[in-house]
């Protein structure tokens, strides 16, 4: 089975956003959301013109405060969207706002220079994919991590 970006998402996003404070009948969709918005945030940024440096400074960790600014502010706009039916309180609202950064933080350790070449780039991903998968194949791997930088970097 292939790991998709969105998978990878939702993995940091319930690590960083799992212990809030939220419904029990709407926290997965809540979490939904937010993985989401990410993706869709991250996807956004990398269509925009000079928006795949930010996504490399952004995996890479070394991403300019105010870029990164842009792209949570970004994914906040979409995080409200997409969370705006479930009646969550101002708390949980903010707390899962507040997660973007951490989310963020956790897919530059992720997905990082695992080569020391000194980039981000596909044979990083694929390393990434194969840690602690035990077994799968070069193909299923190859497969993912195309999937992932297609995600990031189609273009309409």
């Amino acid at each position: 089975m292939a790991i998709s970006l969105g998978d990878i998402i939702m993995q940091q996003v319930k690590a960083s956003a799992g212990n809030i404070n939220i419904p029990a009948n709407v926290k997965n969709q809540a979490l939904s959301g937010l993985a989401d918005s990410v993706l869709k945030g991250l996807t956004q940024t990398a269509m925009s013109a000079g928006g795949a440096d930010v996504l490399k400074g952004i995996l890479k960790g070394n991403a300019s405060a105010a870029s990164q600014k842009g792209v949570i502010d970004l994914i906040g706009g979409l995080l409200k969207k997409n969370i705006g039916g479930l009646g969550l309180d101002a708390n949980a609202s903010g707390a899962l706002s507040s997660a973007i950064p951490s989310v963020l933080g956790s897919l530059s350790g992720v997905i990082k220079d695992m080569d020391g070449d000194g980039d981000v780039d596909i044979n990083d991903i694929i390393i990434a994919l194969t840690q602690g998968k035990g077994g799968a194949g070069k193909g299923a791997l190859l497969g993912a991590a195309t999937s992932i930088l297609g995600s990031l970097l189609k273009k309409k």
